[in-house]
Parts: C-alpha cells; sequence; structure tokens
C-alpha cells in the first residue's frame, strides 16, 4: 500500500514538472493583428531617416549589400481598411552605393567603367541605367498577415515586369509626429527574387553570385505635409 501511494505521488509529481516545464499560454498567443493608428491620406518616405538595400550572395562566402541612393516611396494609406491603400516605389538606377574603396580600374583592367558603381549600374550585364533609367514596384494588393503585412505588388527591372510578394513588419507609429504634427510610421519591409526572371544571369552560371536577390527597406514614412494641415 505504501509502494503504490509512493508511486501515485511520484507520477503526480513528474505530470506537473512535465506540465510547468512545456510551452507557457503565453508563448502560445499568437501576435496580436496589426493595428495602424495614424490619420489616413498620403505619406512619402523620410529621406533623411531611411535606406533602400538590397542584397546578394556571394562565392557562397557572405551576403553582398548595396544601397540606392536616390528613391521615392509613396503609400496612399486608409488605416481602416488596408486593403484600399496603395504603395508606389521609384528608383533611380544608377543611384547604387557600395561603399567599394579599393582601386577598381587596377583590378579591372579591361572594364569600360570607372568605378565599381559605374559597373554596377551601366554594365548590360546588370542594371543597363543608360537604358533602362528608372526601377519601380506598385502594389496590387495589401492585406493584414497577422502582426504584418503582406504586399503583393508588380516589380519592372530591365524593361521587364513580373509579380513580387513584400512583408512588412510595422516597426512604430505616431498619429503626431513629436517635431512636426502629421502622422508618422515606420516599416521594415523584406522580400526577394530572382534576378534571372528579369534577364539578368551574369554569374549565376557557375554560381558565383545568387540569382536570389534579397530586398530590405528600413526607415519612415511621413504624410504629405499639404494634407496634414487640412
Amino acid at each position: 500500500m505504501t509502494k503504490t501511494l509512493i508511486a501515485a505521488t511520484t507520477l503526480t509529481a513528474a505530470t506537473l514538472l512535465l506540465g510547468a516545464c512545456g510551452p507557457s499560454s503565453q508563448q502560445q498567443t499568437t501576435a496580436a493583428p496589426i493595428e495602424l493608428q495614424v490619420p489616413a491620406g498620403q505619406y512619402k518616405h523620410d529621406p533623411y531617416h531611411s535606406t533602400l538595400a538590397f542584397s546578394v550572395n556571394h562565392l557562397g562566402l557572405s551576403n553582398y549589400i548595396m544601397r540606392f541612393t536616390d528613391y521615392d516611396i509613396q503609400v496612399d494609406l486608409d488605416p481602416d481598411n488596408i486593403s484600399q491603400s496603395s504603395l508606389t516605389v521609384t528608383i533611380d538606377a544608377s543611384s547604387i552605393d557600395t561603399d567599394y574603396t579599393g582601386d577598381y580600374q587596377a583590378t579591372h583592367e579591361k572594364s569600360p567603367f570607372t568605378t565599381w558603381e559605374e559597373d554596377l549600374t551601366q554594365s548590360p550585364k546588370f542594371l543597363n541605367a543608360s537604358e533602362y533609367p528608372t526601377i519601380t514596384y506598385t502594389s496590387t494588393g495589401i492585406t493584414k498577415k497577422g502582426d504584418k503585412l503582406e504586399i503583393d505588388g508588380n516589380l519592372t527591372l530591365l524593361g521587364q515586369t513580373h509579380p513580387v510578394t513584400l512583408e512588412a513588419t510595422l516597426v512604430g507609429q505616431e498619429p503626431q509626429h513629436p517635431f512636426f504634427g502629421f502622422g508618422a510610421l515606420g516599416f521594415s519591409v523584406n522580400g526577394s527574387f530572382e534576378r534571372s526572371q528579369f534577364g539578368m544571369t551574369h554569374l549565376t552560371n557557375p554560381p558565383l553570385v545568387s540569382d536570389t536577390v534579397t530586398v530590405n527597406f528600413e526607415g519612415e514614412l511621413h504624410q504629405v505635409v499639404e494634407q496634414a494641415a487640412k
């Protein structure tokens, strides 16, 4: 009888211990749906607090990051009905910054270009900006996906247009900017596409540079002042 009682007590204690070590109810709870609390209207990115970057894998060793320095992001925002909102991105294809400090001409003697940035932007093997000076992304739909926004849209690059989906995470928002008074919000946006789909296949066979291009935007969007003043 005593042995039976001890065994039952041990089993009960073990059950309680396993329950305590398991996932808590808080851990199992899904993130709260995203809710925007800023005024409706047109928003544009704040160029002083934003970065638009893209990266490719280099030789299987690193993710090589480059930035666009001249671009425009415009959002027509309906916070109460996000599906009625829209996003337009316009990029100057010649505005790449790579932080390359090496002697490009010494290491690329046969290149007709004087800098690495010029090669990337002007070469027909890459962005060919003299023929295709603008890269655009236009949303076709924006939907809430839990605590994130899913943005479906069309990317136009090298004269070709293909669908690309982005995921936006809200970093913060202010119905009234602490310094200026208009609506402001910040996002982290990520996505990817295959550059070969747009006809850019240089260095993909063999895969010295990845076909997959990863895109990232980190920054703020500010309500257009004219609308905010109404």
